[in-house]
């Protein structure tokens, strides 16, 4: 056993251990950036400060709270060999891809990964329209998030004239005994609708038309969406109506506020399954050998990167 260090650099070592923690949350922390009130419009105070402090608080001491809770569910579907597909649709800007960042943050992208296909390419638009999500879908011990799914013929493609009519009608009736085969298989499908009303779509588009960093989010097919915002009700209340199924439920999610949209979604996703804390054996770091004939190489100073912060 290594000898224990002296109580001051045990001291210094813990403290580098919590700073080291610490980083890891700021990460949390930059994402939130993108949602930060900036608290003044036109010099006068936006929102009530300590309202807003005080709410922060309690959001990121839920999320992380709940974060915990997500790498127990991590442990349990690798141990048990579980396989879950979890659909995030909604409208543009409905927060889908903020939720499944804060879902997958803190967990291990070899058990839990996102997919998010481009537009079909002519060869895959020839192919069986469920044919390119097939290789995506979970081996046993994972969880696979799909940011769009098979949906898209429901919403975009329907909306936007890709496909026809007969098209969207074999869909509707394809897509529950898709969806039952997947569940008979061993899948467990959880389907989320992110909710949003026509005002939030609207602050939301011209908050990205405003901000440089976000500004990647907005293509012509997004703006166009906001036109067709009616054709897209009637899309979205058709797909619904037709392919809620007991076997594979929609579950929706008011995503107007974007913070409780997510720890509302995340709560409910920990419920869906009877996962409990997988006990693991106590861990010891080893100690380093050490040979006295090693001989460590110095690094050419030409390829260090500038230390310009």
């Amino acid at each position: 056993m290594p000898a224990s260090p002296p109580p001051d650099d045990r001291r210094a070592l813990l403290r580098r251990i919590e700073l080291d923690l610490i980083d890891g949350y700021d990460e949390e922390l930059e994402l939130e950036i993108e949602d930060a009130d900036p608290g003044f419009v036109d010099g006068v105070p936006a929102v009530d400060e300590d309202a807003l402090r005080e709410a922060r608080r309690v959001y990121f001491r839920e999320l992380f709270r709940l974060q915990g809770e997500l790498v127990k569910l991590q442990d349990w579907v690798a141990t048990t060999r579980h396989k879950v597909v979890i659909l995030f649709e909604g409208r543009d800007a409905a927060g889908k891809g903020g939720v499944i960042k804060r879902i997958t943050q803190r967990l291990n992208p070899r058990v839990c990964r996102v997919v998010a296909l481009p537009a079909p390419n002519d060869r895959e638009r020839t192919q069986w329209y469920f044919q390119r999500y097939v290789p995506h879908l979970p081996a046993a011990g994972e969880v696979v998030l799909f940011d769009r799914s098979w949906y898209n013929r429901a919403g975009v493609e329907r909306v936007m004239g890709f496909c026809s009519e007969d098209d969207v009608e074999e869909f509707f009736r394809s897509v529950p005994e898709f969806e039952r085969m997947l569940v008979r298989s061993g899948i467990q499908l959880i389907k989320y609708w992110f909710s949003i009303t026509d005002d939030e779509q609207h602050l939301r588009f011209l908050g990205r038309i405003h901000d440089p960093l976000k500004q990647w989010k907005l293509s012509p097919m997004d703006l166009e969406s906001r036109r067709r915002w009616e054709a897209y009700t009637k899309a979205k209340e058709a797909m619904l109506e037709r392919t809620h199924i007991a076997e594979a439920p929609w579950w929706v999610v008011q995503a107007v506020d974007k913070k409780k949209a997510r720890l509302n979604c995340i709560h409910h996703l920990l419920q869906q399954m009877p996962y409990t804390e997988v006990p693991k054996p106590a861990v010891e770091l080893p100690a380093r050998v050490r040979n006295p004939d090693y001989l460590r190489q110095p690094v050419p100073p030409e390829m260090f990167v500038p230390e310009v912060y």
